[in-house]
């Protein structure tokens, strides 16, 4: 029997409705932000949802080195590469200036944490 149920991924940042709004655009899911700001949801009706929450003195993941790591990313899956990158970067994600692979690309949301765009 399993000792708890439905995991979630949860993010921190020093916004928790703009890191939602990044991602809700990222994935065309839906948005919710707790009324105080410091709690939000990005949700889709088929896959968990991906909670941020605010976080005062929030250090960005210092990706590749480790003097914050990065300690978990999100992959996301694209049909083109070049595509996604150019989409991405309109809504405000930064590309890592290190790329270490050719069916992915490293981009960094705008709380600094990385996230990869790959071929799938």
């Amino acid at each position: 029997m399993a000792i708890a149920k439905q995991p979630v991924v949860v993010l921190d940042a020093p916004d928790a409705g703009e890191l939602a709004e990044f991602y809700g655009k990222l994935l065309d899911w839906s948005v919710t932000v707790e009324e105080d700001g410091t709690w939000a949801e990005v949700v889709s009706n088929s896959w968990p949802p991906i909670c941020i929450q605010q976080v005062e003195d929030y250090h960005a993941p210092s990706w590749p080195g480790q003097a914050h790591p990065q300690q978990m990313h999100l992959d996301v899956m694209v049909d083109d590469l070049d595509v996604a990158e150019e989409a991405v970067l309109e809504i405000g994600a930064g590309k890592a200036p290190e790329q270490p692979g050719e069916t992915f690309r490293v981009f960094l949301d705008p709380a600094g944490h990385p996230f990869c765009l790959c071929k799938g």
